[in-house]
């Protein structure tokens, strides 16, 4: 999920809009390691297209694996969410959407805000390094693990930061927001677009899945991404999910009601522990 190929260091993205879209924002949120250069193309294309755009660059992300560490996933989730509070008190409507871990993030906060809409690809609620359960073991002894490695990358590779090695506590962290997003997913009501690799490594199937049995919304279309690996976004099908996100977010702001801060809906909320 990283290389050294670009000159552009990571940092966040925003774009506040233009012509009839300017009301129409879309909050988007980088993967776990990742940085806004992960989603940078898609975030682009919807600029182009005249919606507000905001990426926060999380805590702890696209610098060093050292930093990573030091960060829980109440302050990616924080981070992501004052964005999208932000963006949505400056639109009519106003989506989230995310990559890999990002759009674990997207859906919580789907979960927790009167979103107009969710665009996630390849959402993870599980992953396929089961050393995790070990992780309050291997700690003491170990500080970092080897992350998944695709066999056939993306085409583009972005100067991410160094994570070669990723922190364990980072990772155990990683499992947290998933279990907390899981208890989550039936608030969901907004609509929500789900774009899934057919070659993913990295998130497995059961994510999708757990997505299909716990997502509250009563509109969920999956969209299948067939050549494309973890990073799609980055991916020979890149166009074909900024293209089919366009479509979803013009089509859902037509029937939505306005969205900012103000709209928030009451929602039941679990003590959040780090």
């Amino acid at each position: 999920m990283t290389g050294t190929s670009t000159p552009l260091a990571p940092a966040a993205f925003s774009y506040p809009g233009h012509g009839a879209n300017a009301g129409i924002g879309v909050a988007i949120c980088h993967g776990f390691t990742g940085s806004p250069l992960s989603v940078l193309p898609w975030a682009e294309h919807l600029s182009r297209r005249g919606f507000a755009v905001s990426v926060p660059l999380l805590p702890g992300h696209g610098t060093d694996w050292r930093d990573l560490a030091r960060h829980s996933w109440l302050d990616w989730y924080r981070e992501f969410e004052a964005a999208y509070l932000e963006l949505a008190a400056q639109t009519r409507h106003c989506y989230v959407a995310g990559l890999s871990m990002g759009g674990t993030i997207a859906l919580r906060t789907a979960a927790r805000h009167h979103v107009a809409g969710v665009a996630v690809v390849n959402p993870g609620l599980s992953f396929y390094d089961r050393r995790v359960r070990y992780i309050g073991l291997l700690k003491h002894f170990q500080r970092t693990t080897v992350p998944a490695r695709e066999p056939n990358p993306t085409p583009v590779t972005t100067e991410d930061g160094d994570y070669s090695l990723t922190p364990l506590e980072a990772v155990h962290q990683l499992s947290r927001l998933f279990v907390a997003t899981l208890r989550e997913l039936p608030a969901v009501s907004a609509p929500a677009l789900v774009f899934k690799s057919d070659t993913d490594i990295v998130v497995p199937p059961t994510s999708l899945e757990l997505l299909r049995k716990r997502l509250g919304s009563r509109e969920l279309n999956v969209v299948s991404l067939p050549d494309s690996g973890h990073v799609a976004t980055l991916d020979v099908d890149a166009p074909l999910i900024f293209e089919q996100s366009v479509q979803f977010f013009l089509q859902h702001a037509v029937a939505a009601p306005h969205s900012a801060a103000a709209w928030e809906k009451p929602v039941t909320r679990t003590p959040e522990t780090p």
